[in-house]
């Protein structure tokens, strides 16, 4: 089970997630923002390594194979903030998350979850999808005066970003579950964490290649905050894997993805989002199922 100590990392690691995601959300330009957030990430990747060392050789497989997970991560994520639906369908991929990473733990590292922590994996998601629903009745609502045909044709466009959604939803349990046994294979968290993000330099020079070199014309006051949650975001995930190498990921997951309820409580106070009773609700099962994924015998 978890210690106390993982327990308020992780929860942590989630505030330090919903953060990086509003910094994200408030770009001037999306691309832009996880362009200086890659860059970011990758330079401090490269420092970590030439603290620490190199990934093992017995981890390099998986830091090759989480390094190009996450590049496809940030392509769906970059894909999903440009979408109307966002609100719908990014809570859909966090939710389905941590099921499909209990059931790897479990399939691959041999971490059955006991009733409890299954039944707390089974709160987060559904109290994450009822998020998601909150969020769909509300622009509903706000929508009323809309035609049906336009309701019929929103209500298409959320039928074809589903796919999306999961996608992204696939994508972070595989890089999660890669990282888990990958850390523990390594034997040096920060090595290990430090080979990863070093792959997130990929992409400028990705850009630079193709000779897009205007797409690093950024506002300094844009960069400055996209580097913020560029750090930010490696903090949030280096904290997560410090904590799956001795922790059912199942476990981790679904504590990290109380994000959503941080996400909640920040657009509440800072950006002007009502807090409905549905949401309130669903925020209470997310946080009645951290507490069963946390539960100590």
């Amino acid at each position: 089970m978890l210690t106390p100590f993982s327990i308020v990392l992780v929860l942590l690691a989630a505030l330090l997630h919903a953060s990086w995601n509003a910094l994200l959300r408030g770009g001037a330009d999306r691309t832009q923002s996880m362009l200086i957030m890659n860059i970011t990430v990758g330079v401090i990747g490269i420092a970590m390594m030439a603290f620490a060392g190199l990934p093992s050789w017995s981890s390099a497989p998986y830091v090759l194979a989480s390094g190009l997970i996450h590049l496809i991560y940030n392509a769906l994520l970059v894909r999903m903030y440009r979408s109307g639906d966002l609100g719908e369908t990014y809570p859909i991929a966090r939710g389905s998350s941590p099921a499909l990473i209990a059931l790897g733990g479990s399939l691959f590292a041999g971490e059955w979850m006991n009733l409890i922590g299954t039944v707390g994996i089974g709160l987060v998601c559904a109290g994450i999808f009822m998020l998601a629903a909150a969020r769909a009745r509300s622009a509903k609502a706000e929508s009323g005066f809309a035609s049906d045909r336009a309701i019929t044709k929103a209500g298409r466009l959320h039928a074809m970003n589903l796919p999306a959604a999961l996608a992204t939803g696939v994508s972070i349990a595989a890089y999660t579950v890669v990282d888990g046994i990958g850390v523990r294979a390594s034997g040096n968290w920060i090595a290990y964490t430090g080979g990863m993000f070093a792959f997130f330099l990929a992409v400028p020079l990705w850009y630079l290649a193709r000779r897009r070199r205007g797409i690093f014309a950024i506002p300094l006051a844009e960069g400055g905050k996209a580097a913020s949650g560029g750090l930010i975001s490696l903090v949030a995930y280096g904290a997560i894997i410090w904590a799956m190498q001795a922790n059912a990921m199942g476990a981790v997951s679904a504590l990290r993805e109380t994000s959503v309820v941080f996400a909640a409580l920040l657009g509440a106070a800072f950006l002007n989002e009502r807090l409905t009773g549905l949401r309130i609700v669903a925020c209470c099962v997310i946080a009645a199922g951290a507490a069963c994924v946390g539960w100590r015998f």
